[in-house]
């Protein structure tokens, strides 16, 4: 599938009896969670953090061929993320149904008990020194940037704090998926799977800074859309919190996710 315009490389579709399975798996879910319709908070959105790492995690052991023959489907793009998903609406349906106060504790122990053995396996693969120190690196060097983009946000536009935790790791996700993807292009010698963002840290004629080289460019887009998107989501939150803590929740994923995914690479084969 990686073939098909803005499609990204390794996108693939899972075996037949795989792909029955997850689809059965995320309709049963859904079907839960519709007719439950539990509550949703930002603090709920926000415990589903470990779970947005797990999927991300598990398929860089997919990447690296360190799964199982019969699981490694399940960890595949975009599979991962139908496979993870359903695994942490399931732990919400079953927080909800035994103790609705406490789902947010349930999501985050839940995700976090899955994703600890995940981490561990893939750095028992391997660890690679130059990796890490890049790894560790755009963390350091990303809590400063986001700090800076969300209090500016904020000021600018005031109503956007509204949108509380949710909105600011929404930014935090998405500038350290700039800033770490800008770093293995530039000093670890990492490709871009995905076309759009291909085309952003190929663009010729963009002078390079230090650590960032020409990815700074890249990371600005990042930044600025990320911003961008919370601040209109400061409406929808406020007139329809669940559904819009959901969706950006669902944004701050889309950052969060390959920066996790980035991190742990370079960790293991940077």
């Amino acid at each position: 599938m990686g073939g098909f315009p803005f499609v990204p490389a390794g996108t693939t579709l899972p075996p037949l009896p795989h792909l029955i399975a997850v689809s059965i798996a995320v309709v049963a879910v859904v079907a839960g969670l519709r007719r439950r319709r539990p509550a949703v908070t930002d603090r709920h959105v926000l415990a589903c953090t470990p779970w947005i790492a797990l999927g991300s995690t598990a398929h860089v052991l997919y990447v690296v061929d360190a799964l199982p023959t019969v699981l490694a489907p399940f960890a595949g793009s975009p599979t991962v993320y139908l496979t993870v998903g359903s695994l942490a609406g399931a732990t919400w349906l079953a927080g909800d149904a035994l103790r609705p106060t406490r789902v947010p504790t349930v999501l985050v122990a839940g995700g976090a008990c899955l994703l600890a053995p995940v981490v561990a396996l893939a750095l028992a693969t391997g660890i690679s020194p130059d990796g890490a120190f890049w790894s560790v690196a755009s963390l350091v060097l990303t809590l400063p940037i986001a700090a800076a983009a969300w209090v500016g946000l904020t000021r600018l536009r005031p109503e956007a704090a509204v949108t509380g935790g949710v909105g600011a790791l929404a930014v935090f996700g998405h500038a350290l998926d700039g800033v770490s993807t800008a770093i293995g292009t530039t000093q670890l010698g990492f490709g871009e799977r995905t076309p759009v963002s291909r085309i952003l840290l190929e663009l010729g004629g963009v002078p390079p800074v230090p650590v960032l080289g020409e990815g700074w460019l890249f990371l600005l887009v990042k930044l600025v859309v990320a911003s961008a998107v919370t601040w209109l989501f400061a409406a929808y939150i406020r007139e329809t919190p669940a559904e819009g803590y959901l969706l950006l929740g669902f944004v701050a994923s889309v950052g969060l996710g390959p920066a996790a995914h980035n991190l742990l690479l370079f960790a293991i084969a940077g």
